[in-house]
């Protein structure tokens, strides 16, 4: 485990000095000393970035040049597979497979990316057709800059990997600060990105807390991007750092997501995608479909069936065999979600199952899984991200109440419709008013397919070529092409 930062392809003390423990959520116990970074580093790191893009060669190589570092992270991830997921547990509590599949997925995403940084070259320039004969004119793509990225605990290689790699394959240089609750994985990509000889000063690591090393970046005037996901409140705070200096932002939120089921359902299957959208990675997921509504017709046995399936998850270390639903990462948001719990059994919400810390541990910040019901509409715990295995159930009648309910929300992040009459679940699909939708199922999630929200989720788009666009400026270059001379003043 790595104890120092990477900033401008060396392995460096912060400058103050200073470290941080790492606290593993299930034992409790201090695992490691991460470096904490401050601003005196940040603004190191800015600078190395900047220098890296203005003079090194890393903007100026062909794309397809580019993807072959690419390529080089994404096989170094692979050959670490076993060993990162393992820390990926240790730092977040996730369970090992979870932990095994955000590995891959991470590689994955700069493959994925170094295809498009490929194609990038033969799409670097488009012709634009004129209204006037005399002139030729071109659009141009180029990398953006220096991108700032700042990322949450809930997924912190892949989250890393999201931003960094198109951020890469687009020709930018970076500055990550991944957050200090889950710092393991991050700083140990610094150290593929080195042995995959990436150029110095392309990808610089700060790690550190958000007030130290969060906020300078955001505020850093050498940084022409930021792209952060995370809450609401901080994205606003990212947001108005980013307007001094008209910082390009991208901002993957918060979310408070619907899951609609109509009675035609199949009930096994409705209970398994609604258990997958709330309790993988403990509910700690923007987009995890929080507020479930089922048509009147099918309530009843639903309900039964997901109390009785979630009384029989597994919980327990991640690192554990057959464990389904591990500790959430700290104490504080443990506390966060009992509290959360409490509040809304205080605004009349009955609980099914669940809703207090899992006994049977001495140590860890296990809580059980937790079914909601009778949840006032008013309330929190119906309008506000929970971010744990909390579910809200409510019955709806028809679907003209189940669209108003769902689009009910500040947030808009996701949504999930399942009914077997597929045209009633496209119609559904169109009505609401979220960045991606689900249809009989929740949570799948696709490199290739645009992830950002709607309304208080956020703005611009991750993943696919949306999120490569998030890294590259239009430059118009136009020509005066005739043979005769302009003569507006000079005849």
């Amino acid at each position: 485990m790595r104890s120092e930062l990477y900033i401008d392809g060396k392995w460096v003390e912060p400058k103050k000095g200073g470290t941080f423990p790492v606290i593993n959520p299930a034992t409790e116990e201090v695992v490691h000393h991460a470096p904490s970074g401050t601003a005196e580093d940040v603004d190191a790191a800015v600078e190395a970035a900047r220098r890296a893009f203005d003079e090194g060669p890393w903007p100026r190589l062909s794309g397809a040049e580019r993807a072959r570092y690419l390529r080089a992270i994404a096989a170094g991830i692979r050959a670490r597979q076993g060993e990162l997921a393992r820390l990926e547990v240790i730092d977040n509590g996730k369970p090992l497979p979870e932990a095994e599949w955000d590995i891959a997925d991470a590689a994955g995403c700069f493959e994925f990316y170094a295809g498009l940084a490929d194609e990038l070259d033969a799409k670097r320039e488009e012709a634009i057709a004129l209204g006037d004969a005399r002139f030729s004119s071109k659009a141009v793509k180029e990398p953006l800059g220096v991108a700032g990225a700042i990322i949450p605990w809930n997924y912190p290689l892949l989250m890393a990997a999201w931003k960094v790699a198109p951020a890469l394959a687009a020709g930018c240089t970076v500055v990550l600060k991944p957050s200090e609750l889950t710092p393991l994985t991050a700083l140990e990509l610094g150290a593929i990105a080195d042995e995959a000889g990436l150029p110095e000063g392309v990808l610089n690591i700060v790690t550190g807390f958000g007030p130290d090393a969060g906020q300078p970046l955001a505020d850093h005037p050498g940084v022409d991007k930021l792209a952060f996901t995370g809450s609401v409140p901080t994205g606003s705070r990212i947001m108005a750092a980013a307007a001094r200096d008209i910082k390009k932002v991208s901002l993957e939120l918060g979310g408070k997501s619907p899951f609609l089921v109509f009675g035609d359902s199949d009930l096994e299957q409705a209970v398994e995608w609604i258990m997958f959208g709330i309790f993988w990675n403990q509910g700690q997921v923007c987009s995890a479909t929080s507020r479930v509504l089922v048509q009147d017709g099918l309530y009843d046995r639903l309900l039964d069936r997901l109390v009785a399936e979630t009384q029989r998850i597994k919980i327990g270390n991640g690192l554990e065999e057959g464990t389904l639903l591990g500790p959430l990462v700290s104490k504080g948001q443990l506390e966060k979600v009992l509290a959360a719990i409490d509040k809304a059994r205080a605004d009349g919400a009955v609980v099914a199952t669940g809703g207090t810390r899992a006994s049977g541990f001495n140590t860890g910040y296990f809580v059980e899984p937790t079914v909601l019901v009778d949840v006032p509409l008013a309330s929190d715990a119906w309008r506000e991200e929970i971010f744990g295995p909390v579910v809200c159930v409510r019955p709806f009648a028809d679907e003209a109440e189940a669209v108003r309910l769902a689009n009910d929300s500040r947030y808009g992040l996701a949504a999930a419709v399942m009914s077997e009459d597929l045209n009633r679940a496209e119609r559904v699909a169109a009505a609401l008013r979220a960045g991606i939708v689900w249809i009989n199922c929740s949570q799948p999630t696709f490199t290739e397919a645009p992830w950002g929200g709607y309304k208080q989720s956020g703005i611009g788009r991750e993943l696919g070529r949306w999120g490569l666009e998030n890294y590259l400026e239009t430059k118009q270059i136009t020509r005066f092409a005739a043979d005769e001379p302009w003569g507006w003043y000079i005849k």
